[in-house]
């Protein structure tokens, strides 16, 4: 027997929109339910606002950035075992700072989750082949994500004030989020190609915000905390 939409005559059902997307009739309901959009675009646009608010004044560049004793590097990623594009221009930023005297000590924060992926040392051994001494890089394996880097750099190794290195969509975000950790942050949000990848982040960072704000609010302790490490005290003893 053929199918019901073989047979002669048969005709495709309309097809009748979902109760949820038909308009309002009434004017009353048409008012209401503009009301209701304008109120989930304010929801919507609160925490990128927040963001704008609360980093006012603290991004700079690598040129006019306070000098500062502790730059963190956040992770972006590795191609092949080496540091992505991206991580490699926030790398270049912090090694520039370093050889301007504008920092003194490099905290890497990464992804170490699993044995084949590792990078803090990728960008340790970046750092040190454009100058960077190893004494003076401490590495964070357990920066699986910019709350977690930010709390563990204040909780873990110590850190009160830091120089913040990113890219330009993301910098505001970490500035956020590491002075709710306890961490007075400036930031250096360096340059990228405005491919792909750069799109990407921009969009994500609208979702992101709504994170940010609520591990500002509640947070939360990282994935991982572990005991306190001295390995920033160190390496600012350790001669330049």
């Amino acid at each position: 027997m053929r199918p019901g939409w073989l047979r002669p005559g048969w005709k495709r059902p309309a097809w009748k929109r979902p109760a949820w997307l038909r308009l309002p009739r009434t004017r009353r309901g048409q008012r209401r339910a503009v009301q209701v959009f304008m109120a989930v675009c304010v929801v919507a646009l609160l925490p990128a606002t927040w963001l704008f608010v609360t980093t006012e004044g603290r991004l700079h560049t690598t040129a006019d950035v306070p000098r500062t004793r502790v730059a963190v590097v956040f992770g972006a990623g590795l191609w092949k075992g080496e540091p992505s594009p991206y991580l490699a221009h926030r790398l270049d930023a912090a090694a520039e700072l370093y050889e301007a005297g504008r920092i003194e000590v490099v905290l890497v924060t990464g992804d170490n989750s699993r044995e084949e992926y590792d990078e803090p040392d990728a960008m340790r051994a970046y750092l040190t082949e454009r100058g960077v001494p190893g004494r003076r890089i401490v590495s964070d394996y357990a920066g699986f994500d910019t709350w977690d880097s930010c709390v563990r750099a204040k909780k873990v190794f110590g850190v009160d004030r830091a120089v913040l290195i990113s890219q330009g969509f993301h910098i505001r975000r970490a500035v956020a989020l590491c002075r709710a950790a306890g961490v007075s942050s400036y930031g250096v949000g360096v340059d990228a190609k405005h491919d792909a990848t750069w799109y990407y982040g921009g969009a994500r960072e609208v979702f992101a915000a709504g994170k940010a704000a609520l591990d500002s609010a509640f947070r939360p302790d990282p994935r991982f905390l572990g005991p306190r490490e001295p390995g920033v005290d160190r390496a600012l003893a350790a001669p330049r």
